[in-house]
């Protein structure tokens, strides 16, 4: 604003003060309503898997394991949080616990790509070929579960991820209509840095996730119907 030049010092400070009180004002509400908004949304996450998170010995079997997608190194192999999820992906296909595993990962770019990564890892280890079925558009949490029951057809799955990321991650695929329990990680709490950091973004991502289910967006891309998870059942 353009003050007069006949304009008081004393008017001019005291509407200065005024804008600057509020400021301060306006700061402090939409930080006490972005609080109230994380508590309520952590809530909510761990009231929707209140029930539904298990030990690997312990969790219900379940046709598909669903794993979810995270750092893939430059030499195409899983970062030690990936692999501790294929990890258990794998344990439990071993035990019979799942008989299918969706391996739901981003591959937005041409020179990264997780579902193969993971898939490859996976083989090595002696899981089949035709047990392991990609899906390539698994950008975040809320599309893979949603491209998990729309594009996969998954009615009833176990999620596996790391534990910090599981009640959300659990949470988000039931309400998106699967039927879902999970096993979380903790071997990666070796890497405590990064644990501690992912652990703490985990506030935000649960306002995310209760934003998306509420809004009920579609995933990113949606596609068409993919039989792979069927086929895989089928060949049981």
């Amino acid at each position: 604003m353009r003050w007069p030049l006949s304009t008081p010092t004393w008017i001019r400070r005291a509407v200065g003060a005024r804008r600057l009180r509020l400021l301060a004002l306006a700061a402090l509400v939409g930080a006490v309503l972005a609080t109230i908004g994380t508590v309520a949304s952590v809530a909510w996450v761990r009231g929707g898997a209140d029930g539904h998170l298990f030990s690997e010995r312990d969790v219900p079997e379940a046709p598909v394991a669903l794993v979810l997608g995270t750092k893939v190194e430059p030499d195409g192999t899983p970062s030690p949080f990936l692999a501790a999820r294929l990890e258990i992906a794998r344990r439990l296909f071993a035990a019979g616990k799942v008989r299918a595993i969706l391996l739901s990962g981003d591959n937005m770019n041409p020179g990264y790509n997780e579902p193969d990564a993971m898939r490859r890892w996976l083989l090595d280890r002696g899981v089949p070929a035709r047990k392991l079925v990609p899906d390539y558009a698994g950008f975040d949490t809320y599309d893979s579960c949603a491209r998990a029951k729309r594009v996969f057809g998954v009615d009833r799955a176990t999620v596996v991820t790391q534990s910090f990321h599981l009640p959300r991650a659990v949470t988000v695929c039931r309400r998106l209509g699967i039927e879902a329990n999970g096993v979380g990680d903790d071997s990666a709490r070796a890497n405590a840095t990064r644990w501690r950091v992912s652990s703490t973004r985990e506030y935000g991502a649960c306002v995310k996730a209760a934003l998306e289910v509420l809004s009920g967006r579609d995933p990113v891309h949606l596609g068409r119907r993919e039989p792979g998870v069927d086929e895989a059942l089928a060949g049981a």
